[in-house]
């Protein structure tokens, strides 16, 4: 196995003020053991498309199966929203899902989409726009889990509510997970709602798979995280001297994807040296499996009450609406 080169790297200037604070997070991320990125990191303009591709996979079954529930529930769901809400959606993504409650929520006073990448979700924001003419759509660009400034809409809210489908909860280990509810608590406010869909624990064979599909659109999102580095931070990642894995984990009940080491390798990031082991990981993901029990705990610590669930007839996904004690 070949060594990528230990050579120091030539003089490379800081990242500007808008890197700043990506490049500092990222190297304290690479210094830490193990060595972990913010899995935000992964959703630039090319991962976000990434990862609409890995919905259309086969055995990606999250997507298909949280969209079916959505689809058969949402006048339930809707129901419990209540007329002239303001729906505020954390990492929006392309907001595909969201089209199946605006379609049961007439009477929404507003649509606030929350994603970290400009572009996305500006183009996402500009189609919900264009199919629901009536409907005011205001696009947040930031990082949802620092917080979120609610816009202010035409139409007064009665409430707000968060939608936070794709079992995006479970990218956070269990204490990251209640601050993260919790801050969604102080921003939906008193009387306010959440509805977040949460993938269920089950065969891990089944959950594996899901990951580690067989065209290998997981595998490039993955790798396209040091595709981002080396564009935006002056980074010499060799895309060859790395592989995706993705394993269960049991004791966590979770899925942690990494990005393993074929060779001992140094990697230069903006002027300064990361050396990483021959087979050492680097963490990029993890992606927890719950049960009803443990997301009702997890709601009820960060004072959120469950009042209503659905699923799939497998059981292999839940949606729940929990509303502020």
């Amino acid at each position: 196995m070949r060594r990528h080169d230990p050579r120091p790297a030539p003089p490379a200037s800081r990242p500007d003020a808008a890197d700043w604070l990506l490049f500092e997070d990222v190297l304290a991320g690479l210094r830490s053991t193990p060595k972990r990125l913010s899995p935000a990191y992964l959703y630039d303009r090319r991962g976000s498309q990434l990862f609409d591709a890995i919905c259309e996979q086969p055995e990606y079954y999250l997507t298909r199966t949280e969209t079916a529930i959505l689809a058969r529930h949402a006048p339930e769901m809707a129901a419990c929203i209540g007329e002239r809400a303001l729906l505020l959606e954390p990492g929006s993504g392309s907001s595909r899902k969201t089209r199946l409650l605006l379609d049961a929520l007439p009477d929404l006073a507003a649509y606030v989409p929350v994603d970290i990448s400009r572009s996305h979700l500006l183009e996402a924001a500009r189609a919900v726009q264009a199919a629901y003419p009536r409907l005011e759509v205001l696009p947040v660009c930031a990082d949802f889990t620092q917080g979120i400034m609610l816009p202010s809409p035409r139409r007064r809210p009665f409430r707000v509510v968060v939608f936070f489908p794709g079992s995006t909860l479970g990218n956070f280990d269990a204490p990251e997970a209640v601050r993260l509810l919790e801050r969604m608590r102080r921003t939906a406010g008193a009387g306010g709602g959440l509805l977040v869909g949460v993938d269920l624990v089950k065969d891990p064979a089944i959950l594996e798979q899901a990951y580690n599909d067989a065209a290998g659109v997981t595998a490039a999102f993955n790798m396209n995280l040091l595709a981002r580095l080396n564009r935006e931070l002056a980074a010499d990642f060799a895309l060859g001297c790395f592989r995706h894995e993705a394993v269960w984990v049991p004791s966590e009940s979770r899925i942690e994807m990494h990005l393993v080491s074929v060779c001992a390798q140094a990697v230069h990031i903006a002027g300064e040296r990361v050396e990483f082991a021959l087979g050492e990981r680097l963490v990029t993901e993890h992606c927890h499996k719950y049960t009803g029990q443990s997301i009702a705990t997890q709601g009820r610590a960060a004072g959120w009450a469950a009042l209503r669930s659905w699923t799939d007839p497998r059981g292999y996904f839940s949606v729940h609406y929990l509303e502020t004690v």
